[in-house]
């Protein structure tokens, strides 16, 4: 079994990246080969639209474009589970998870028929971190995220969300003008909600490599 996990966060140490890597260490809790990278390490961008995965004579699942990503495409769909973690800017997962998004599925869509060439299975987990509470992810943003994250069913796996609400944004919020946020209040969900998240992300990576 293979787990590719990707952070799509600009934070290698703070809450994106501390749930993904239990995330990991679940994956590997049940025997699962992982591999952790962190996309602001690599230089991508999103699909140039050079159209070489569409050629009749051309590699399928492939991205020919020659960058950091293509060859970690090529990892993924190598994989059993891929599990990515974004924070939440302005309503939307950062824009390295959207151009990874984009440049991953166009090259199993099929432009005949809108179907997917990829004929395995790769079960996908995403992380999202944000500022909005629980009760207002689940008004506004549960739905939205949903049909944003509809373009991995092309990898023919389950989709699992895993929502992280009212987070921690910095450790000491004097040093910063942040006033518009309860210093008290985001510590005391740190304390007693995060560590609930942790386990939530170590049983997602264990789930997905039993789906």
């Amino acid at each position: 079994m293979k787990t590719t996990i990707l952070n799509a966060s600009p934070r290698k140490n703070w809450n994106t990246a501390e749930l993904l890597k239990s995330a990991q260490k679940g994956a590997e809790s049940v025997g699962s080969e992982t591999e952790y990278i962190d996309l602001y390490d690599l230089n991508f961008a999103g699909c140039r639209s050079c159209l070489l995965c569409k050629r009749k004579d051309g590699q399928r699942n492939h991205c020919f474009w020659k960058d950091d990503l293509s060859p970690v495409i090529d990892r993924i769909y190598e994989s059993d589970a891929l599990i990515v973690g974004a924070p939440i800017y302005f309503g939307n997962p950062t824009s390295q998870f959207f151009a990874l998004m984009e440049r991953l599925i166009f090259v199993a869509l099929s432009y005949d028929d809108y179907s997917s060439y990829f004929d395995g299975k790769i079960n996908v987990g995403v992380v999202l971190t944000m500022n909005a509470p629980k009760n207002l992810y689940d008004q506004l943003y549960a739905e939205k995220f949903d049909a944003l994250l509809k373009p991995f069913s092309f990898l023919k796996g389950s989709i699992k969300i895993l929502p992280v609400c009212d987070t921690l944004q910095v450790k000491d919020y004097s040093k910063f003008n942040m006033g518009g946020f309860n210093e008290a209040h985001k510590k005391e969900v740190r304390e007693t909600q995060f560590p609930k998240d942790l386990d939530a992300a170590f049983r997602l990576g264990i789930e997905l490599l039993k789906l």
